[in-house]
């Protein structure tokens, strides 16, 4: 990954989660949010470990590193993906997707409280644009939500994956900052990530039972191996390089590939507060990944 520059590290994150918002719909239905989730993470951080191992790369550590781990997983691979998967249940896909145009802002604010970085003019202007388009994006949905219950709770999902999302991001560059070895810290983040939605799962008596359906194995698959390992692998790269604000840009690029998916699969037909929507959002991004 690190020999990737870092316009190809962010159009891999955006063509591979573009289309993750639809595989996800593949797992609804069949299993609770809670169990899809714990399958995904956990076949991903197996495989991440394991391939840790096969290279050599030092997989021991300490209770305090552990727990540092855990902080990431839990918020970056666990509560913030159910919460995508629950949205999902009454939402189109395309329509979630476009609900993490708002992460970087949330990100980048973050990690100036925390951390003390920098947040320039350009970056917040670009901020507020991308959360203009987010909101005449989603505008029919907010209009809705008195009459339509489920569109409600679907937008509350939204918000919550944001901000937990955040939260797990913040904590992975506090990992980095700290010296923690970049593959493991991955791999056990995501069992962690899987630990926390397997006891949540279990606490509400879920059945933990795959189903024997074809397509929800692919999907499995392809989240956990593509949408998972080799699309964190690069977001996590390049949030080492830029900071985890302008990472979090790749939240608004990925809803525009998600709303075209949805608009071929899923009979989602856009209007012109959408698509003023979208150009907003294009703006904003653009603007916060130009330097100084």
């Amino acid at each position: 990954m690190h020999r990737l520059k870092n316009w190809q590290l962010f159009a891999i994150c955006v063509l591979t989660w573009g289309t993750t918002w639809y595989a996800i719909t593949f797992q609804i239905g069949h299993t609770a949010p809670e169990v899809g989730v714990a399958f995904r993470f956990a076949l991903a951080g197996v495989t991440v470990l394991a391939m840790c191992a096969v290279r050599g790369i030092r997989l021991r550590f300490g209770l305090r590193e552990h727990a540092l781990l855990a902080l990431q997983g839990c918020f970056m691979y666990g509560v913030s993906y159910i919460c995508v998967y629950h949205a999902e249940r009454h939402i189109v896909s395309g329509l979630v997707a476009v609900g993490y145009s708002a992460s970087p802002l949330v990100t980048g604010l973050g990690a100036h409280w925390l951390f003390g970085l920098r947040v320039s003019w350009r970056f917040l202007f670009g901020g507020i644009l991308g959360l203009a388009g987010v909101t005449l994006m989603f505008w029919h949905q907010f209009g809705s939500t008195s009459g339509n219950p489920n569109a409600a709770l679907g937008a509350a999902f939204i918000v919550g994956s944001v901000t937990l999302s955040a939260v797990g991001s913040l904590a992975a560059s506090r990992n980095r900052i700290h010296g923690l070895p970049f593959w493991p810290a991955m791999g056990f983040g995501m069992l962690y990530g899987a630990a926390v939605c397997t006891i949540l799962a279990a606490l509400q008596g879920q059945d933990f039972v795959p189903p024997s359906v074809v397509s929800w194995w692919l999907s499995l698959f392809y989240l956990a191996l593509a949408g998972s390992v080799l699309t964190f692998a690069c977001f996590l790269t390049l949030q080492e390089r830029i900071g985890p604000g302008p990472t979090g840009t790749i939240g608004v690029m990925t809803p525009l590939l998600a709303l075209v998916i949805s608009m071929i699969f899923e009979a989602f037909r856009p209007d012109a507060l959408v698509v003023a929507g979208a150009a907003l959002a294009v703006a904003g991004n653009v603007l916060m990944l130009r330097r100084a």
